[in-house]
């Protein structure tokens, strides 16, 4: 069967998987899963070295014929849709089920199939109108998805916010494509790197798809998105949909010609994200949120390979080396990130779904009661930041040898890649440094709610997704090799004239020192293991600083523990912190809280959105519907164009 046939069942299962959430709901993840396996077979079909399926429809839609075509790059990222898609539609079952939420379940279901063919159906679109109407379907459906707990305010707010970011998006799309409609004569995409003309287009395109992949400072809607959304819900969004920002970009870099500035401007942004969004991230105490801001940070790890990619796509062959090192890293992280990230936001909603609460500071002590969701959360965790043996740390070093090849070279670019690279290192241990706060508060030490301590473990539904993520990121830290063909698929069909890229040898000596780590790590704990079942562990009470009966809330908070840390980005974080300082040397009352606004949002947007609306209130006032005062303007404006005919005739 080709790749069509394949993706033509994938269709009609997530259709039949849609018409029976409600009518058959016990049908509806049989059907969803056979439409996901027929989708990811054909995926693999093409990153496997199949020829790029290409179908031409006999029919109009919109007034276009209808053109798919799936190649190396939209393969890849249908790889990614594919399993989170099917791992969340299992997870779902368990964590948002008919009985606990009878009003949303069966929408919920229905939505979530609606997201997913239309967000295959972005990836294969070959027709700028068809796209859009593609991108404005998977925008729609993740908004009803987002806000499938609609009677919590913060939820609808959260909601509008999305959907009204989205449609400004959106807007800079629907420019971008009539713009390049319009000089081509046609709705239809495809290579067209001669067409010099289309370059400034480029400016549209990076700001409609950056500010749905949450590039900062385009994420203003990301935080609570992803937050208020229910988890497996926050697992696509993080996992997936982001990434069709990315995927855009990508696609238009290596289909249409750029300006100058266009690899600079992706790599600075591509910085600016990796390093101010976990910088936020620090700045916490909702484990959702918290979250949230590491896929700002994980999309400028993304866009700082591609965006060098494309400074070294416009150098010439000189610098094809480091360039199809820094897009390959770039590429594989994004199968990493959505591994890694759908995983830490299903762990998320374990806890969720266990204890009944987000805020960081009120759980702890998990590890005991939830073992399972602990250590697969701790191996994100691990991934994310960065870390061998994982797959994380395999991207982020593809990455590293593009950079540092890059400082070979002449130019500018030598000198621009050192703090790059500094900065990048610099994101890694901030992440580090934030998952150990998560793990530890949240996992260790003492429960700080009676929800804490009477947590229980998730279910085989909702832990066999976790696995299967898990799974992902061990095999691909432990063997990149395998993976290396479908990134070089996708190099080339990024740029022909990088096709047939060879895996660096450094990639197995990677792979070879992994599974050494591996084997080391499994050595030692069997060892541990053997040695503490033979003699009891004696368990003291952790030094309390001479208090006589410690408590739980003696413990470091989730504000405490990155305190220092983030007094270093006060100029951006700009938190806000409530103190009850004690007036007495016995006080009744004392407390010290703090929380890290949206600055971009808080500080930015809303101020600017303020002024536009005053002064469109007062632009209002001058229309009241007195005839005499509408005839007055309008001799205003004869006058003051007379005046201007004037000047311009005098001059």
């Amino acid at each position: 069967m080709s790749p069509g046939s394949w993706l033509l069942g994938g269709a009609l299962g997530h259709l039949a998987g849609m018409l029976a959430s409600r009518r058959a709901s016990r049908l509806w993840l049989p059907a969803t899963l056979a439409g996901t396996v027929a989708a990811l077979v054909a995926a693999l079909l093409i990153l496997g070295g199949d020829s790029p399926w290409d179908w031409r429809s006999g029919f109009s839609v919109a007034g276009d014929p209808l053109h798919l075509r799936l190649d190396g790059l939209s393969a890849f990222f249908l790889v990614l849709v594919t399993i989170v898609v099917g791992g969340g539609a299992v997870y779902s079952r368990a964590y948002w089920t008919d009985a606990a939420h009878p009003r949303s379940a069966a929408a919920g279901r229905a939505w979530w199939n609606a997201l997913a063919l239309s967000l295959g159906f972005v990836l294969v679109a070959a027709n700028g109108l068809h796209f859009l109407l593609g991108w404005e379907l998977f925008t729609l459906a993740a908004y009803f998805l987002i806000t499938l707990d609609r009677q919590r305010g913060e939820v609808r707010a959260a909601g509008w916010l999305y959907l009204g970011a989205s449609h400004v998006g959106t807007l800079a799309l629907f420019a971008f494509f009539a713009g390049l409609a319009a000089q081509t004569g046609g709705w239809e995409l495809g290579p067209m790197r001669e067409r010099t003309e289309l370059a400034p287009l480029f400016w549209l395109a990076l700001f409609g798809f950056g500010l749905k992949s949450g590039m900062f400072p385009l994420h203003i809607w990301l935080p609570s998105a992803h937050a208020n959304a229910p988890s497996h819900v926050s697992a696509i969004l993080s996992g997936v949909t982001i990434k069709l920002g990315i995927y855009g970009l990508a696609r238009f870099t290596g289909w249409l010609p750029v300006p100058a500035a266009a690899g600079w401007t992706i790599a600075i942004l591509g910085v600016a994200s990796a390093v101010l969004g976990v910088a936020f991230a620090l700045g916490q105490h909702d484990l959702k949120r918290l979250l949230a801001y590491h896929s700002v940070e994980n999309i400028g790890i993304i866009l700082i390979g591609l965006g060098f990619a494309v400074v070294a796509a416009g150098q010439g062959t000189d610098a094809a080396g480091w360039g199809q090192l820094a897009l390959a890293g770039g590429l594989l992280h994004v199968w990493n990130h959505g591994l890694f990230k759908a995983l830490l936001f299903l762990g998320a909603g374990s806890v969720l779904h266990a204890t009944g609460t987000r805020e960081m500071s009120r759980l702890g002590g998990l590890w005991r009661a939830m073992p399972w969701t602990a250590s697969l959360f701790g191996l994100g965790a691990i991934a994310i930041s960065g870390l061998p043996p994982l797959n994380g740390f395999v991207s982020e070093w593809l990455v590293y040898l593009g950079l540092f090849d890059a400082t070979r070279s002449a130019g500018p670019v030598a000198w621009a890649v050192v703090p790059a690279a500094i900065l990048l290192g610099m994101t890694g241990a901030l992440a580090l440094a934030c998952f150990v706060k998560v793990c530890g508060v949240v996992f260790l030490g003492a429960p700080r709610s009676a929800a804490a301590a009477h947590a229980h473990e998730c279910g085989p539904a909702m832990r066999g997704p976790m696995l299967l993520l898990a799974g992902g990121c061990v095999a691909i830290g432990l063997a990149p090799v395998w993976v290396w063909p479908a990134v070089a698929q996708a190099v080339g069909t990024w740029a022909p004239a990088w096709a047939g890229l060879a895996a660096p040898p450094s990639l197995a000596v990677l792979g070879w020192t992994h599974l050494a780590l591996a084997a080391l790590a499994v050595t030692g704990v069997v060892a541990l293991r053997r040695r503490t079942g033979r003699q009891p562990v004696p368990r003291h009470v952790t030094w309390d600083c001479g208090y006589a009966a410690p408590a739980a809330r003696m413990q470091y908070t989730a504000g405490s523990f990155a305190a220092i840390i983030t007094e270093w980005f006060d100029w951006i974080l700009r938190p806000v912190r409530h103190a009850q300082a004690p007036d007495t040397p016995f006080p009744a009352q004392a407390s010290c809280t703090s929380h890290t606004p949206e600055t971009v949002l808080e500080h930015v947007v809303t101020p600017v959105g303020g002024a536009v609306m005053r002064l469109s209130a007062a632009a209002r006032r001058l229309q009241h519907g007195r005839l005499e005062a509408y005839l007055l303007y309008l001799l205003v404006g004869i006058a003051a164009l007379a005046v201007i005919v004037a000047t311009d005739v005098g001059q």
